[in-house]
């Protein structure tokens, strides 16, 4: 095991949560006042790095032990023909849409630093 990955396995949960997170467009940021947001599932995001580059989709589930997303649509096949979803680092990402579901979640959104 890495050093990085003791370190984020000895985080709490909450900490480990804040570790998920990702830009958000020019166009949400200026709509919440913020930079970042911790990613949630059925968030809409961009994928700004890596062999998926350009592609968009929603998180279909969060990891939080590794901090890895995993987007709809976002596979790859395996030699016998069976498909894996692509584990993504929240870095490598650009939320596009977020999930209005949760009041609670543009209250703490909007109090962040610009």
């Amino acid at each position: 095991m890495t050093t990085k990955m003791k370190f984020y396995s000895a985080l709490t949960a909450h900490r480990r949560a804040k570790n998920v997170a990702s830009h958000l467009s020019e166009k949400l940021a200026s709509e919440l006042g913020t930079r970042s947001i911790t990613l949630r599932k059925g968030d809409t995001v961009k994928i700004a790095r890596g062999s998926f580059k350009g592609k968009e989709g929603k998180v279909t589930e969060i990891d939080r032990k590794s901090a890895r997303v995993y987007v709809e649509k976002i596979i790859r096949k395996k030699s016998d023909g069976t498909e894996l979803k692509v584990a993504i680092s929240a870095s490598n990402l650009i939320i596009t849409d977020i999930d209005r579901s949760d009041r609670k979640r543009f209250k703490r959104a909007g109090k962040g630093k610009k």
